[in-house]
């Protein structure tokens, strides 16, 4: 079964480990959001509860 053999795939998978940690990523990590998160103070909604007319 050709498909259980590791030996075609394996250097496709470590090269592109070795890519994505070697050169996407430390490209990723310094980036700083251009919305940075803030905060907010809740708000606190009175609401009234629903009568119902058969009771």
């Amino acid at each position: 079964m050709p498909q259980l053999n590791p030996n075609p795939w394996f250097l496709t998978f470590l090269l592109t480990w070795l890519t994505f940690s070697l050169t996407i990523q430390p490209k990723l990590l310094p980036f700083m959001p251009t919305n940075p998160p803030q905060n907010k103070t809740q708000l606190t909604v009175k609401t009234t509860p629903w009568t119902w007319p058969w009771t």
